[in-house]
């Protein structure tokens, strides 16, 4: 059996308002470490999910969405008495609106005791978010104890920057994820996260201060502007890939996703982001998180076509 990419953080149902029948509301799924774990499995890699849900029919739905789509449950636990997280994708003039009802969740009761650390030591890579640090004190516990774990075990860890100022104060984040970025080996920032996190406006400040931090390999995602990516021996513009786009939620996950399972079939940074950059540009002509996600067959006839 091939190493596996674990994610760990919380997913939730989504349910986003019909523009065109204001009472109708379309159910979908959200979660920023889930939509990296399932972009990751429709490009052919080994995924699982370290996580919880609860004892409830959203939890159900959503062991089901990752048995559809290849990712191993094995380490997502059911939490009686505990719920799911849901959010709510409201629409009027001003534009869209997200009303979360996570608190207490069954993923946010997860604590450093229910991490599966001999998986995490023999993973292929772990991957994490802000958002997995900021849902509880436990839940931080934990991802940070995984990264350790990872960390002494040779395992390389992906962290995406996703700064959510609703789950904890700025001077929190920053505390926190300066952590991370210590365990981390792999860094995907965006622009608006990572400069209020430390707090620069300049790129390559940016990019300094993270490597700085021990980070071997930074991937700056600049939306339409492609991405930038780093190494301590190179720094190189890659070119983003045009599209239509009509909604671009969970792009940035699908660019980890794609991103990470790249490297881990042994591609250079450089041609991983750009292979990235298509997966997360053709994941916009769709909307949702999860239903726009391409597979590799559809991203390799992409890169042939521009080629």
């Amino acid at each position: 059996m091939s190493k596996q990419i674990l994610a760990y953080g919380e997913a939730m149902v989504e349910f986003n308002q019909s523009i065109a029948s204001p009472r109708n509301f379309l159910q979908g799924y959200g979660g920023d470490t889930s939509n990296f774990a399932i972009a990751a499995a429709r490009q052919g890699a080994a995924s699982a999910y370290i996580s919880a849900v609860g004892d409830d029919h959203f939890g159900q739905d959503l062991l089901a969405l990752w048995q559809r789509e290849q990712v191993d449950v094995q380490h997502v636990a059911v939490r009686p008495g505990a719920s799911t997280g849901i959010y709510f994708v409201t629409h009027d003039d001003s534009g869209h609106q997200f009303h979360y009802r996570r608190a207490g969740s069954a993923a946010s009761q997860y604590q450093a005791a229910d991490l599966p650390l001999e998986s995490v030591a023999s993973a292929a890579a772990l991957h994490l978010s802000g958002i997995s640090l900021a849902i509880s004190e436990s839940a931080c516990e934990a991802g940070l104890a995984a990264m350790a774990q990872a960390r002494a075990a040779g395992v390389p860890t992906s962290l995406d920057t996703n700064l959510r100022l609703r789950l904890w104060s700025l001077e929190r984040a920053r505390e926190k994820m300066e952590q991370a970025f210590g365990l981390c080996d792999i860094c995907l920032p965006s622009w608006e996260d990572v400069s209020m996190l430390t707090g620069l406006e300049d790129r390559d400040a940016i990019v300094d201060r993270l490597l700085g931090y021990g980070v071997q390999l930074v991937a700056f995602k600049l939306g339409k502007e492609g991405c930038y990516v780093a190494t301590p021996q190179e720094r190189r513009m890659v070119a983003p890939y045009p599209v239509q786009a009509l909604d671009a939620t969970g792009a940035g996950d699908c660019f980890g996703g794609a991103f990470m399972a790249e490297l881990m079939r042994g591609s250079d940074p450089f041609a991983a982001a750009r292979y990235a950059n298509v997966a997360a540009a053709l994941s916009t002509t769709g909307y949702g998180a999860v239903e726009p996600i391409p597979t590799r067959s559809q991203v390799e006839a992409a890169l042939h076509a521009a080629a």
